[in-house]
């Protein structure tokens, strides 16, 4: 009996882990997901909901990529390119959310900045997939270990956003 009641304790406690690519690309579907539902949303209320998650998601996203994900890619492959704009369309796609999180469903560009920032994220999220993932899978990095990495920074963020 309390073998098993360690085996579920370790259960709950530890959660499963992911590979960095996985989990990041869960993340951008996520993502895409509350846009398509923004996009149908007819209150102000729920539109405000939707923004609010949207924007949290993103911001911690691109937090841990900068704190983590970011930094190991460039010194793994020698990057100067590809993580240096990836950084810098988190900078517009940060500016961006501000600008949002400061208006109010029914403002006369509110719908307009959640487009534009929904067209960025995608434009964003291709480049990530398409030209940087296939090199990190390419290359010697431990993607579980970061994946860890990963996860355990993203609950802490969102620990305290909702606090």
């Amino acid at each position: 009996m309390a073998t098993a009641q360690k085996k579920s304790a370790n259960t709950v406690k530890k959660p499963k882990v992911q590979e960095a690519i996985s989990l990041l690309k869960a993340d951008h579907k996520l993502v895409s997901l509350l846009f398509k539902e923004y996009e149908t949303a007819k209150s102000a209320a729920k539109k405000k909901t939707l923004v609010a998650t949207i924007c949290e998601e993103l911001t911690v996203h691109a937090q841990i990529e900068e704190e983590i994900f970011y930094p190991k890619v460039k010194a793994a492959l020698k990057d100067h390119e590809l993580i240096p704009e990836a950084t810098v369309e988190h900078a517009t796609l940060k500016d961006l959310i501000t600008q949002i999180e400061d208006g109010e469903p029914g403002d006369e560009m509110y719908d307009a900045k959640v487009k534009v920032l929904s067209e960025y994220v995608k434009h964003h999220v291709k480049e990530e997939q398409n030209e940087i993932f296939p090199k990190v899978k390419a290359s010697k990095l431990d993607l579980y270990a970061i994946g860890e990495q990963l996860t355990q920074r993203k609950e802490e963020l969102l620990r305290k956003q909702s606090h």
